[in-house]
């Protein structure tokens, strides 16, 4: 591997801020490149993927191809096979005949890449981006500062509490909190879950299993019309295509705003197999009695309010038109994520494009800036790159076209057509 070069005159070509899984890929597939030089600048003190959800047998709903290179570079270091080698579960994985690794061996597999790599510094704080002579001045918590020539944004998104529970106390907790806090929550006498998806499934899965051991009541409600499957049908993946990306992102603005509200059953819905098991479990329990269990759909929460250890929810249901309540000792908030501009990119916002709605203007390249190649975005782009923004799965892909920006040249093959179907007439 060649060696990885100093920033000249203390001059990097960019600065990576956030350490997800994206820009952990972006950093893994330039460090072989010895004609760009970068840094990756995370301000939490270790690699963490969504530690609050790792229950005992959740898994990726994307197969281990979607690991942080080898769609870019199949023979790469830091693939997933490569860590299962160097981790000796190389075999067992092979026997297991499942393409689909367990949530926490993929962020165990994330750390093992982060530690291989000379480019990432952890527990650093940036505090403020300027731009000076033609630079990118990046400066840190602890008095840091790197220049660069471009930034690659991967701060991600964050918790989402709707409007009706912020400052609403109680200890009512997030999905991202779940692994923390659930033995205190399974200590309360009635559970109430708010919202839909991969997450909010899992968690009713293992309260459900625990309800006869604990004693609480349970309820799951959403404002989704039904608790809807993850589409994974393989002519529906090659909507994560760059086809596909071209087609999209070249729609009129307001379409593609529609389209980010049809498209959610395609990236936001439960597996299968896990509404499949909630079913059957829920029969398997009730042939003892009925099990102090409601599941709710098409009803929106509109007010919460928090006295004496227990939440009064308002809920309406949309279809009837009718309000309702429930009293619940325990929250769970399965309300997603949203992307929030960092606050340390104010004294660049000049320099950085919008759109109608207010997000990002984000070029079929990635970029944000005004130049069109000097501020890249990973992730938090659905309503430019449709699905494909928060697919792990296209992490790499988008990784190369970056890089292609960067360099002036393609260092990894960036593919152009996968697709059988046509998008575009």
């Amino acid at each position: 591997m060649t060696a990885r070069p100093e920033a000249p005159n203390g001059t990097y070509d960019l600065v990576g801020i956030g350490l997800g899984p994206f820009n952990l890929g972006l950093a893994c597939l330039t460090e072989p490149i010895a004609d760009l030089s970068g840094v990756f600048l995370e301000s939490k003190p270790d690699f963490e993927w969504h530690a609050g959800m790792f229950l005992d047998g959740a898994r990726l709903q994307t197969p281990f191809m979607s690991d942080l290179v080898t769609l870019a570079d199949p023979t790469s270091p830091y693939s997933f096979l490569n860590y299962l080698k160097e981790t000796g579960r190389l075999y067992s994985f092979y026997i297991r005949e499942n393409f689909y690794p367990p949530r926490i061996e993929y962020d165990d597999y994330c750390r093992w890449a982060a530690g291989k790599l000379s480019s990432v510094r952890f527990g650093t704080t940036v505090t403020e981006v300027t731009y000076e002579d033609e630079l990118y001045v990046v400066r840190t918590r602890r008095g840091e500062t790197f220049r660069a020539r471009h930034l690659v944004l991967g701060t991600g998104t964050v918790p989402f509490v709707p409007p009706a529970c912020r400052d609403l106390g109680g200890g009512l907790l997030h999905t991202s909190q779940y692994m923390h806090r659930r033995a205190e929550l399974k200590r309360k006498k009635s559970i109430t879950i708010v919202g839909s998806g991969q997450s909010a499934a899992e968690i009713y899965y293992e309260l459900l299993s625990e309800i006869d051991v604990h004693g609480y009541r349970l309820n799951w409600v959403t404002r989704s019309p039904r608790f809807f499957p993850l589409e994974y049908t393989k002519l529906t993946l090659e909507m994560t295509s760059p086809e596909y990306i071209d087609y999209y992102h070249a729609l009129p603005e307001a379409t593609r705003y529609r389209l980010t509200e049809q498209h959610k059953g395609l990236y936001k819905g439960i597996d299968g197999d896990l509404i499949d098991e909630i079913f059957d479990l829920l029969y398997q329990k009730n042939l003892a009695g009925p099990v102090p269990t409601r599941l709710l759909t098409n009803s929106s929460l509109n007010q919460a309010a928090y006295e004496d250890g227990t939440y009064t929810l308002t809920f309406r249901q949309e279809e009837q038109g009718k309000g309702f309540q429930l009293r619940s000792e325990g929250l769970v908030l399965a309300t997603g994520y949203r992307y929030t501009e960092p606050e340390f990119l104010a004294p660049i916002r000049h320099r950085l494009r919008y759109d109608s709605h207010g997000n990002h203007d984000i070029g079929r390249n990635y970029a944000i800036d005004v130049t069109g190649r000097g501020v890249f975005l990973q992730n938090a782009g659905v309503h430019a790159h449709s699905i494909t923004s928060p697919d792990l799965g296209m992490g790499a892909y988008r990784n190369s076209c970056v890089i292609r920006e960067l360099l002036g040249t393609e260092y990894y093959p960036v593919e152009k057509t996968i697709a059988f179907q046509e998008f575009a007439v």
